[in-house]
């Protein structure tokens, strides 16, 4: 009976413990690697989003001449907003549209680009000069994107709708007044679900290295010309 037992340890039990151990080792393994690039598909999208959120800041600040912490004013600037963006007509390359642009200059002393512009639709195609006009912001921004859609920007991504984190100050700067703002997603709501110890430590890590525990574009503490932190 004792060899039975014996023979049955060897041959089922032995092998089913070293599967067994084999699989343990391999899944330990194998766990920071599926973290780390299910981290970074998460991360893609985030990035976009807030690439997204810094090109409506900048724009809502060109015209208004600060930045908001309201991701509802920039879907509402996207919508109805209207921005100047500097049209070039001409090339400054072409010899003889620049001689005639002087000669049309010279004989109208303090022309505006606004009438040369006008010129220009009359009919006058050898001009060279920029003139600034106002179009609407769906029309200047993300214009590839048939499928963009500006309220979205306001939740974190794989979060369950927890809002991005948004602040915009007015701070003086070597006495100069600068607008600044911020936007950011903790990993601790981007990464929502995966392996908690894992993100934990990713947290700790960040802390030691003084960074911060996420993804952030823009900064009212620091000016950084609106970066982003993975840049």
């Amino acid at each position: 009976m004792n060899g039975i037992l014996k023979k049955l340890l060897t041959w089922l039990v032995l092998p089913a413990i070293i599967v067994l151990l084999v699989w343990v080792n391999v899944s330990s393994i194998m766990q920071p690697v599926k973290f780390n690039k299910e981290k970074a598909q998460r991360e893609k999208v985030a990035i976009q989003n807030l690439k997204d959120i810094r090109d409506l800041e900048v724009a809502f600040k060109s015209v208004n001449n600060r930045f908001t912490a309201s991701i509802d004013s920039l879907a509402d600037f996207y919508r109805n907003g209207d921005m100047e963006v500097v049209m070039q007509i001409g090339s400054q390359d072409d010899s003889l549209a620049v001689t005639h642009t002087e000669a049309v200059k010279k004989a109208n002393r303090g022309i505006t680009a606004d009438k040369l512009y006008e010129m220009y639709q009359k009919g006058d195609k050898n001009l060279v000069f920029s003139v600034k006009n106002k179009v609407p912001v769906r029309q200047s921004l993300f214009t590839d994107r048939t499928d963009f859609n500006p309220d979205l920007l306001k939740y974190i991504p794989f979060s369950d709708n927890e809002p991005v984190q948004m602040d915009a100050i007015v701070k003086t700067v070597s006495g100069v007044q600068v607008p600044l703002f911020e936007a950011k997603m903790p990993y601790k709501s981007l990464l929502k679900g995966m392996d908690n110890q894992l993100r934990i430590n990713l947290d700790a890590e960040r802390r030691d290295q003084n960074k911060y525990e996420g993804l952030q574009v823009g900064s009212v503490t620091a000016p950084n010309n609106n970066a982003g932190n993975w840049e």
